[in-house]
């Protein structure tokens, strides 16, 4: 690719930059940015302003200051001709801005005085803002930490993803049963982002490859015809914490190349004239589109290779912009990041672009490849590893489809080199997988494309090694390693828990939210009787405010002084919300027969959404909901269980959550789960967890110690040991009465009279289904597990110091410590903080 010219117009200097916003803390200056913004950019008074409109003069207020230091960032950036991180994710999970931003920044209490000065109240202005609909579930949670780190950390560093117009969707529970509506979060526009036009990009599908020759006789390859799409920037400035830099999220917005046919329009054909225009917009529509028809399996295929296609394109753009910069060093000034299988066509799209574009060698095209991209790999489950069907995936990206072949071909020469005459060691190492039907192994060409592997907790990359990709650990002997994921304690305990944050600043100091491991001063606190009384007076606090938000969203009466157990994840079989139900089902059941039963009372606190086209994953929702209904008006219990389903779980739902809960659910089939980060986040903010060894789990217990954590339950080697015995469900219900009578009360129309098998599908999965994920192997012991929470949550000052220290001892899981390891040892990336 050729050098671009340099801009003969002359840069501005930093200074003058930062000169053009007033510094922050100026006696009444933010006050005077927010009424300036008020009037002149949103043409509102104080008469005729609505919360709403001050949210967004406040925002944009902040927005000045972040996005000077954004400029004084890039300056340097480019300055030092920089080596930079480029981070690909389909999702990120951002939730909402303008507190953490004001935080980043140092403007919170700065924002608060204004507002207050102008009579504007601050709970309605903050509950203005709307969560950003650009992810899902722990994977784009994960992209958001650790951008938020990555700026605080002064790294060099861009995200790329998508940016959707109506993101997963908009949840709600009808007769029980999820409905899914679209979350139009960006009907009314967000002032945090900014569209980037004059760097659109455009990219092309479909098409044919045909033979071209030069003028010596010599053929190439040739990607030719086919359908192009317009790919249009927005950027999210990202502001560091205690820090000046500021880094960016590019989000890409498609739109077609023919947008309006004026002669169909004048010919009365209004919709034809607009068709195109509907087509290319499609696919940034959503996220993860309903793949249960071909047509959405396409759609997500389009949707990935449009946002990578379009994010290469700009990296290599900013690459050569800058003066002496080429090809020769375009890996020792770019790492780009996989997050999982979603990207991983960025490998061969940058392999087609050296080979057809620049026309470089295979061996010096796939060496920059390899030294450029990373992956991490999120998921142990073989029926989550992406793959694309060769027909459908030749159709979509013809060119790229012969290039896998191709990696292919010189794979199998390499593992024939290494295991000679191995068919078996081919036919797991290819990328192509011939079961009957041809499909492209995604998750084997990121391996094979990457200089870098990683796993995300200890346990999940030894399995990965052991279990997974065995063959390719033993073929790239070193490309592994692992790296725990972590989560920012400036979203996660200084923005969503200001009780608990301002009584750790109190006798810590405020240095903790730039380095938690600080948090381990709180150890000489934990048998403390006033900080336990203080600390636990903040926990009930926060049970009273989400008791308020149940209220509201459920209808349901919480007491505050009940245990408040939570599961909130993305609903999925591994995670095992329905052994969650069957415990549930178990007191009720118990309270039903001796109504004076001594328990603990218990508020079960769910929040997960299931994808359209998982049918039984929808069916766990609505037993948990009609099941919770039956019991939360049940008089016969006195109170002593209630189950609340907050609908459309989100980030700001999150946040209001975390801080309350007493007990974290944990409760994946050891094996399964990869990492988990809410696991992080409850103990954090003082939750036991109650959990398998799975995924991070196991790291969470070595650091706050066996006593103050509840595990329970299958480890991997005894799951290993039943699937090679075979498991088989109805052993456990034939030996266990209590355990017959729930799964039998389960399948009967107690709980909806007169409708034949209400939740027939849960039913069918843990017997007749083969119960896949263990959930009546480990129901007695999980069962035995919360007796032993119930025991313990009567000691006051016993679980008092408990839940001090899994706050004390959590430090390990900030976001900063991954990021840091990941620069170290995959990005080779050093901190260039801006002056």
């Amino acid at each position: 690719m050729p050098v671009l010219p340099k801009s003969k117009k002359k840069a501005v200097p930093a200074q003058s930059i930062a000169e053009l916003v007033p510094t922050a803390g100026a006696k009444g200056e933010f006050k005077q940015a927010i009424l300036r913004n008020l009037t002149f950019a949103l043409a509102r008074d104080f008469g005729s302003a609505k919360p709403r409109d001050w949210w967004i003069a406040t925002s944009m207020a902040v927005r000045e200051r972040i996005l000077a230091r954004l400029l004084e960032t890039q300056g340097e950036h480019n300055k030092q001709n920089v080596r930079r991180l480029y981070y690909l994710s389909l999702e990120y999970l951002m939730g909402r801005l303008f507190e953490n931003n004001l935080y980043n920044t140092g403007l919170y209490e700065e924002a608060r005085a204004a507002l207050s000065e102008l009579g504007v109240d601050w709970e309605t202005v903050r509950e203005s803002e709307v969560d950003m609909g650009l992810g899902n579930g722990g994977l784009g949670r994960l992209a958001a930490c650790f951008l938020d780190s990555l700026a605080t950390l002064d790294l060099p560093a861009i995200g790329y993803g998508i940016h959707y117009e109506f993101g997963l969707f908009k949840q709600q529970f009808v007769k029980g049963d999820q409905v899914e509506h679209p979350d139009n979060w960006m009907i009314f526009g967000t002032p945090w982002e900014i569209v980037r036009a004059e760097y659109t990009t455009e990219i092309k599908i479909y098409g044919r490859v045909e033979q071209i020759f030069d003028d010596r006789g010599n053929s190439r390859p040739a990607w030719v015809d086919g359908k192009t799409i317009l790919g249009v920037p927005y950027d999210i400035p990202i502001a560091g914490y205690g820090t000046k830099t500021v880094n960016l999220l590019r989000l890409w917005a498609s739109r077609s190349t023919e947008e309006f046919d004026l002669a169909a329009f004048n010919s009365g054909g209004y919709v034809d004239a607009v068709r195109e225009k509907a087509i290319g917009e499609t696919v940034s529509k959503v996220l993860y589109p309903n793949d249960k028809t071909e047509n959405g399996k396409e759609l997500r295929l389009v949707q990935q290779y449009f946002f990578v296609a379009c994010s290469l394109r700009d990296i290599i753009r900013r690459h050569f912009r800058t003066a002496g910069n080429s090809w020769d060093n375009f890996s020792s000034k770019v790492a780009v990041q996989l997050n999982d299988t979603h990207p991983a066509v960025a490998v061969v799209e940058l392999l087609r672009i050296l080979l057809d574009e620049q026309q470089f060698t295979w061996e010096r095209a796939w060496t920059i490849v390899t030294a450029t991209f990373g992956y991490t790999n999120h998921t142990l489950l073989p029926e989550a590893l992406e793959k694309w069907g060769a027909p459908l995936f030749s159709r979509v990206l013809p060119r790229h489809a012969q290039l896998v072949y191709e990696i292919n071909h010189r794979l199998m020469d390499a593992v024939e080199a290494r295991w000679p005459g191995d068919n078996y060691k081919k036919s797991v190492c290819s990328l192509i997988e011939e079961n009957g039907h041809k499909a492209f192994r995604m998750a084997n060409l990121a391996v094979v494309g990457s200089h870098a592997v990683n796993g995300v907790a200890a346990l999940h990359t030894e399995l990965l090694k052991k279990d997974l990709f065995p063959e390719f650990d033993s073929l790239y002997p070193g490309k592994f390693q692992n790296k725990t994921n972590g989560i920012t304690p400036r979203r996660w305990l200084l923005d969503c828990n200001p009780r608990l944050a301002e009584l750790i600043t109190r006798k810590l100091g405020g240095g903790w939210a730039r380095n938690l491991d600080l948090l381990r001063g709180l150890e000489k606190f934990a048998d403390d009787k006033a900080f336990q009384t203080e600390f636990m007076a903040i926990k009930r606090a926060n049970k009273i405010d989400l008791a308020a938000v149940i209220k509201a969203e459920c209808g349901v009466d919480v007491s505050p002084d009940a245990l408040f157990d939570v599961q909130i994840k993305r609903l999925h079989e591994y995670k095992r919300q329905h052994l969650n139900l069957l415990h549930i089902l178990t007191l009720y059941r118990r309270l039903l027969h001796n109504p004076s039963l001594d328990i603990v009372p218990r508020v079960f606190v769910f929040g997960a959404k299931a994808a359209p086209g998982y049918d039984l994953a929808k069916n766990i929702i609505r037993a948990i909901n009609i099941i919770g209904e039956r019991i939360n008006n049940d008089v016969r219990i006195g109170g002593k269980l209630k189950v609340a389903f907050l609908p459309n779980y989100r980030v700001s739902l999150a946040e209001r959550i975390v801080p309350a809960a007493d007990l974290s659910e944990q409760i994946s089939t050891a094996g399964k789960e990869a990492s988990g980060t809410g696991n992080m986040k409850l103990a954090l903010n003082g939750a036991l967890t109650i959990g398998t060894l799975d995924g991070a789990n196991v790291e969470i217990g070595e650091e706050v110690g066996e006593d103050n954590i509840f595990i329970f339950g299958l480890k991997v080697p005894d799951v290993e040991a039943l699937d090679a015995k075979g498991y088989n469900p109805w052993d456990y219900y034939a030996a266990d009465e209590e355990l017959r009578a729930i799964i039998d009360w389960l399948g009967s129309d107690y709980f909806v009279p007169g409708e034949h098998h209400p939740f027939g599908s849960l039913h069918h999965s843990l017997l007749g289904g083969g119960d896949p994920f263990k959930v009546l192997a480990d129901y007695r012991a999980y069962v035995q597990a919360h007796e032993k929470v119930d025991t313990a949550y009567r000691s006051t000052a016993g679980w008092a110091k408990k839940a001090i220290l899994n706050t004390a001892r959590v430090g390990k899981f900030s976001s900063d410590r991954t990021i840091r390891e990941y620069a170290r040892d995959i990005w080779s990336l050093a901190p260039v903080p801006v002056p």
